[in-house]
């Protein structure tokens, strides 16, 4: 099973990360966390840490789905808020979103279905924004 949505952009990481937060803002989702793995990493573990690509953690939620969600099943508040990473993949930049399908598959609760389903579209459509917004060649 695929847990993840992705979009690979042709931009650079810091480029990248304020379009994503743009895209996900336009889509009702607010950035309750982030993590900066990369720099994390480094110093946690210093030198034995090998160097790793920008590689940033941006915890998104929208409110009204989160409600709706944790009021379908309290427990689900393991899976909230939804992760979208944003990371250097070669040349490119890589964004991620976590499947919200995972949430049903996972719980195999019905009544998560009509949430994962608005938080589907939501996320696919900020990552469609995303690519519509590359440069042409």
């Amino acid at each position: 099973m695929r847990y993840d949505r992705t979009v690979h952009l042709d931009t650079d990481f810091a480029t990248a990360v304020a379009r994503t937060r743009d895209a996900l803002a336009a889509q009702g989702f607010g950035i309750l966390t982030e993590i900066d793995v990369t720099a994390t990493l480094k110093a946690k573990l210093g030198p034995a840490a090998e160097d790793m690509e920008d590689y940033l953690i941006l915890g998104a939620c929208n409110p009204a789905l989160a409600h709706r969600a944790l009021t379908a099943d309290r427990s689900i508040g393991l899976l909230l808020p939804c992760n979208v990473v944003v990371r250097r993949d070669g040349d490119r930049t890589a964004v991620q979103a976590l499947d919200p399908d995972t949430m049903v598959a996972l719980t195999g609760l019905d009544a998560l279905r009509p949430v994962a389903e608005e938080a589907t579209h939501r996320l696919d459509a900020a990552l469609a924004s995303l690519i519509a917004a590359e440069p042409t060649a």
